[in-house]
């Protein structure tokens, strides 16, 4: 608390003695100790109605996004967020669990309302509202090798993070003029990618995949290999079994030296959910502020849609496409596009965002949109898993879109040969495995089918091996020049 003296804050008139000030100055030093000592005032309203996710309360008026804490009986407390209002009536999302709630529950804002503390050389106590209108989460180089929670709290017990910085939750995206455009290529240690679906430095590209295709095994492998900074995951969504076990056998020590970790399993309220992965997104700039060149893996971005798909729906949202409300759809580019470059000659956010395609069906809407607003796909084959081929990238159905950006026109000549003579193959290959097909018939072909070991082993890579970025565009150019191409 600051302290008052005669020197700054009161000083005699002329025609009167210092000693008939004094009296003044302990009169209000009085008021200033017992306002330090006022408990701050809490806006209060009532629980009126739980009716699954939602929750409905009366007497309280704050702004959607605002936190809010909601007293049960035993003492304890359930954390919520306003999402949405209807006249005298707020909508309330929980972020834990809502066992032992019981109707009239006091509901009670986050942040304490208050006085704002005496400041020098101002005569007057200015008596100000303080709200929590954006929220706040840790940031900084204390959360690598840490997995936390969407709310920040620490999952590994390795005790609290005690970061020292703080950044808002959710932040608008960088002028799209003010970016430094894609321009130099991103090692990401596989080969199939790095030669034929080349990633620059900022790009967003989707991974879309089934279930039990090797997703989570790629992911593992971009994390460990990439030449990056600092690498972000956002488990959102998926199995609890599959956050340790993606955490200690996929990603590994080494890994995790220099990663941060939120996850928020399948079994968390969807506001959680939604609040894990903007966490990750804000890790992720807190980092490329800094300069630093940053790895971005989300996995996935359907279960940040189906969390988001809960709240709308639950808040009385109409559905549109295929059970999903409109604000799925706004949800999506607003997360994807906190990823990416910075301001010129600053860092860069790499991300990967896993699509779940359910019964591998491209055309899902979340794949569809997903799709539409990212830099490049890449589709993995459940074919392909299926014949042990691994990691299993379809090539003809995956694109990178900046790729023409990355590299010279030589070696896009040789990516687009590539797929051509392996597309060629393709079509033909139940011709050429009944022996219906007589060489001599089709020069490309012929090619094709000369080709097609090196080029299936080529797309092959074990889980432990690391391609570097050159050597794999120069095992392309050798394996393409073996019949003088």
């Amino acid at each position: 608390m600051a302290e008052l003296t005669p020197a700054d804050d009161i000083v005699a008139p002329p025609d009167r003695s210092y000693d008939r000030v004094t009296p003044l100055l302990t009169y209000l030093r009085d008021c200033q100790d017992a306002a330090s000592q006022i408990s701050p005032w809490r806006p209060t309203g009532r629980l009126t109605r739980v009716a699954g996710l939602i929750m409905e309360a009366s007497g309280l008026k704050l702004a959607t996004g605002a936190s809010c804490h909601i007293n049960m009986p035993s003492g304890q407390q359930v954390d919520a967020e306003v999402v949405g209002f209807s006249g005298d009536r707020l909508y309330l999302m929980p972020s834990t669990d809502l066992y032992g709630l019981a109707p009239g529950a006091t509901v009670e804002m986050a942040v304490a309302c208050g006085f704002e503390p005496p400041q020098v050389n101002k005569p007057y106590y200015k008596r100000r509202r303080i709200e929590d209108r954006i929220r706040q989460v840790a940031v900084g180089p204390e959360l690598l090798g840490r997995v936390i929670d969407g709310a920040g709290r620490p999952l590994d017990r390795l005790g609290a993070l005690n970061a020292a910085r703080r950044a808002p939750l959710y932040s608008r995206p960088i002028n799209p003029m003010e970016r430094d455009p894609i321009k130099d290529v991103l090692d990401v240690g596989v080969r199939a990618i790095n030669a034929l679906l080349t990633v620059g430095r900022g790009q967003r590209m989707g991974l879309f995949a089934g279930s039990g295709v090797g997703k989570s095994m790629l992911l593992g492998m971009m994390a460990r290999y990439t030449a990056a900074d600092v690498v972000v995951v956002g488990l959102i969504g998926e199995r609890g079994r599959e956050v340790k076990d993606f955490i200690e056998n996929i990603l590994g020590e080494e890994g995790l030296r220099r990663a941060a970790v939120v996850a928020a399993p399948a079994d968390s309220p969807p506001l959680m959910r939604l609040h894990g992965a903007a966490y990750a997104a804000a890790i992720a700039e807190h980092f490329r502020d800094q300069g630093m060149n940053v790895l971005l893996i989300m996995d996935s971005l359907t279960r940040y849609a189906q969390a988001q798909r809960e709240i709308a729906l639950a808040v009385g949202e109409p559905p549109a496409t295929k059970g999903y409300p409109p604000s799925v759809f706004a949800k999506l580019p607003q997360l994807v596009e906190r990823a990416g470059n910075g301001r010129k000659d600053g860092g860069s956010i790499t991300a990967f965002y896993t699509v779940l395609m359910e019964g591998d069906d491209q055309q899902d809407p979340v794949a569809d949109a997903a799709r539409a607003i990212l830099d490049g796909h890449i589709v993995l084959s459940r074919q392909l898993a299926d014949q042990g081929h691994y990691p299993a990238i379809d090539i003809e159905a995956s694109i990178s879109r900046a790729i023409t950006e990355l590299l010279p026109k030589d070696e896009l000549d040789r990516v687009r040969r590539f797929k051509a003579l392996y597309a060629r193959f393709q079509r033909s290959r139940d011709l050429i495995t009944i022996g219906a097909y007589t060489r001599g018939n089709d020069a490309q072909l012929d090619e094709a089918i000369a080709l097609y070991p090196k080029m299936e082993s080529f797309l092959k890579q074990d889980f432990l091996d690391k391609e570097n970025d050159h050597i794999s565009r120069q095992q392309l150019k050798v394996l393409l020049s073996v019949n003088g191409g």
